[in-house]
């Protein structure tokens, strides 16, 4: 059984959406990811959107043709990735987040960028997703498989969301060979603070993604190009610190708890932050989703 059902996942970001929205380092733009200053990043807003630019190259190089390419965002967050997306090609996209208020931010943010005919944002469980969502040419999970209560289950349901022949990419935290006390002690913070069920090494990452169907592509380690100890970062540390003396309720700041504990897993090589891409084999015998015909039309009415 995993630690947190998806009502604990749901609570949390219920409660601190619009805390990321407001303090996050995309938040403005909608992006409830890291900012990645990877090769060629000259300013905030390119980090931001690092991740989803590296699909954007992806979908551009894949064969034009009609009808527009199906993307799905599996755990969504408020919209920003999908509709940074579909303001520069002309796809249809779904998005699919377990909480209420991110599906509302989602909508607003959909419908203030003009991309309500082609975007949508469901309320709804990645590893159990409507029957009749679209195919996907491209789904992406950024910061969301960790929530997952099991990745077979993730990707069972990747391999009926996505189309013989698509793609699938996987943008989170993976475990990196950790020994001794405080590296566990450290990693558990983490996963109470984020309320985390999948934290894996990159190798059994791949190994569910063959036994789905999925053939490796690349896994580009991504943490070197973090900023790590930004003043908020300090902030949120000395805060966590102080509070151990004052009559607070931690679980208010579990969040806080989670960040500077995956602070410092990253600063120790505990923790990675990886891009993984793969490709859906074409005969896999795993049933296909909708037909892109299906597909169209679906991804063009509203919830």
């Amino acid at each position: 059984m995993p630690e947190f059902d998806a009502a604990d996942v749901r609570e949390y970001y219920d409660r601190h959406t619009g805390s990321f929205i407001a303090h996050g380092e995309g938040g403005a733009a909608g992006a409830l990811h890291r900012a990645v200053w990877g090769p060629g990043v000259d300013d905030a807003d390119a980090a931001v959107h690092y991740v989803e630019n590296r699909l954007l190259a992806r979908l551009e190089a894949s064969p034009a043709g009609e009808p527009p390419a199906h993307v799905v965002d599996l755990g969504c967050g408020v919209g920003g990735s999908l509709c940074h997306l579909a303001a520069r090609l002309p796809i249809r996209g779904t998005g699919l987040t377990l909480s209420a208020v991110q599906a509302r931010h989602a909508e607003r943010r959909i419908r203030g960028a003009g991309l309500s005919d082609r975007v949508r944002c469901l309320e709804a469980d990645y590893c159990d997703p409507p029957p009749d969502l679209p195919a996907a040419d491209l789904a992406f999970a950024i910061e969301s498989l960790v929530h997952g209560p099991d990745p077979a289950r993730f990707f069972a349901a990747c391999a009926r969301i996505v189309r013989p022949g698509g793609l699938l990419a996987i943008c989170d935290d993976f475990l990196r060979p950790a020994e001794g006390p405080a590296a566990r002690r450290t990693v558990a913070r983490f996963r109470r603070g984020w309320r985390l069920n999948t934290l894996l090494h990159p190798h059994e990452l791949r190994a569910l993604a063959a036994r789905a169907g999925f053939e490796h592509l690349s896994t580009d380690d991504l943490t070197p190009h973090l900023r790590l100890g930004r003043p908020r970062d300090r902030a949120a540390a000395l805060f966590i610190a102080v509070s151990g003396w004052l009559p607070l309720d931690r679980t208010r700041f579990g969040h806080l708890v989670g960040g500077t504990a995956l602070q410092t897993c990253l600063a120790k090589g505990w923790i990675g932050y990886d891009l993984a891409l793969f490709h859906r084999a074409v005969d896999t015998g795993i049933p296909a989703p909708p037909a892109r015909g299906a597909a169209d039309s679906a991804a063009g009415t509203r919830p």
